[in-house]
């Protein structure tokens, strides 16, 4: 790697400038957490990789695979670099190669997020997307499509960043010292949302080797077999299932792992990653990758563990930039459930048991003052042979008044306002209120009997504040 211009003034060393891109990979801050890790008694730090040029901790491996490929000869000037990636792997590779000159072909996954995609063809980069939920071995899978074309290809390289153990070097020689010079030697417990194995085993072995009672914690995703296998020493394809949570979990053993640098795993959800990255982002302001959410989600699940005067350090791997259609996204988030939002039934049962009050339209105006006298409501619907036909509220009948006092002996029909929608009864807070505006101020629902109910304005805003 080229080293950065210095000039020296008296005792004081200033860096001036990189030679390159390339040397902006490492040093990464390691951020004490506060809000969320409030309730535990030790010290929880994140060593925020997205602090790397590519925005992933994948810069340091991918630039030091390139390096050592470079000098056993196994890429030539001009050449081309194949390799099956999620896209942060690619990212580092793509760095290095518009620096170097290489051009790249990358396969990845149909379950990766687009933007992945994306920016790996932003810096150059080929992009071939490949279907996840088939056996590795398959020709289709993303896997077998890398080596293939590392065969039909002219001076290319195939990576192959999981059996390549310049992956797990780098995070030996960079990640594992830094972290342990950071904490001035005090971290107990080193804990990775685990993929290739590079970065758990390499830090690991490294921070064992200067304090050999520090725990390594895995974490793992369920559909991935990697928990099992370390458990058991079994392969297990029974294990094997499509997941959506991002850059973490296998259905095979890289040759990366050394298990015996791990002392335990654990399983995260995918619901349960995405949720703590999107707390981790508002609580902290760390704008964090999936993976960063299930790795302190599965912090959290061995927490138990944790004593007094524990330093813990998290590996956030990438950035949040990478999954803005995805965890990040209210929709995506819904339509998985991975969201505990409140609905128009939540608010219907946290109110007081109530009928609902409506009109008919040949009541008169005065039957619907009274009632919003007496039971203290501003909108109130209207009915006709069961059928939602209109609506009075407060506000229309103002206006009406000051304009013809005389009104209120006239039936409800005269006065009719436009009928409040009807929703599903199931339907967010955050949905009812695009329904609510000045013309309209609340919306219906049958519940689970077939009666209607209504939420107003006033209940929505309720509903929020607490």
């Amino acid at each position: 790697m080229a080293h950065a211009k210095i000039i020296t003034f008296g005792e004081n060393q200033i860096h001036m400038w990189s030679n390159s891109i390339l040397d902006a990979i490492g040093n990464t801050p390691l951020i004490k957490l506060n809000k969320i890790t409030k309730d535990l008694p030790c010290t929880i730090l994140a060593k925020v990789e997205y602090f790397n040029p590519g925005n992933s901790i994948k810069d340091r491996m991918a630039l030091k695979m390139l390096e050592v490929a470079e000098k056993e000869g196994k890429i030539k000037p001009g050449g081309t670099i194949i390799e099956g990636t999620s896209g942060n792997t690619g990212m580092g590779l793509a760095l290095a190669a518009c620096v170097k000159g290489y051009h790249c072909i990358f396969t990845t996954t149909d379950k990766q997020s687009k933007e992945k995609a994306d920016i790996l063809k932003a810096v150059g980069a080929e992009v071939i997307v490949c279907p996840t939920n088939v056996e590795p071995e398959d020709p289709r899978s993303y896997y077998s499509v890398s080596k293939r074309l590392a065969t039909e290809i002219p001076n290319s390289w195939y990576v192959n960043q999981y059996d390549n153990l310049a992956n797990r070097q780098a995070h030996y020689e960079q990640t594992g010292p830094e972290i342990w010079e950071q904490t001035e030697g005090k971290v107990t417990h080193l804990v990775v949302a685990t993929g290739t194995g590079g970065t758990i085993v390499g830090t690991g072995k490294y921070l064992k080797e200067k304090n050999p009672n520090i725990k390594v914690w895995a974490i793992d995703s369920y559909g991935s077999l990697l928990k099992k296998y370390f458990e058991t020493g079994e392969l297990d394809q029974n294990e094997v299932y499509p997941y959506i949570s991002e850059g973490f979990g296998e259905d095979f053993v890289p040759q990366n792992y050394d298990m015996s640098v791990i002392d335990e795993f654990t399983k995260v959800t995918d619901k349960d990653g995405a949720v703590m990255t999107r707390r981790i982002a508002k609580e902290e302001g760390m704008f964090c990758g999936y993976s960063a959410g299930s790795c302190l989600q599965g912090m959290f699940q061995l927490k138990d563990q944790l004593k007094k005067d524990d330093v813990v350090v998290c590996i956030f791997h990438d950035h949040g930039s990478r999954y803005v259609g995805k965890v990040y996204n209210d929709e995506w988030m819904l339509e998985r459930g991975f969201l505990d939002v409140k609905t128009f039934k939540d608010i219907i049962s946290a109110r007081k048991s109530q009928k609902l009050v409506s009109l008919t339209p040949d009541q008169t105006i005065l039957d619907a003052i009274e009632l919003m006298k007496k039971y203290e409501i501003e909108n109130i619907p209207v009915f006709e042979n069961g059928l939602n036909i209109g609506a009075i509220s407060e506000s229309g009948l103002f206006d009406k008044m000051l304009h013809n006092p005389d009104i209120k002996t006239a039936p409800i029909r005269t006065a009719l306002e436009k009928a409040y929608p009807e929703v599903s009864f199931d339907t967010p807070v955050e949905r009812l209120s695009n329904f609510i505006n000045k013309e309209n101020g609340a919306v219906l629902s049958k519940d689970d009997s077939g009666l209607y109910q209504i939420v107003t304005k006033y209940d929505i805003i309720q509903s929020l504040s607490k």
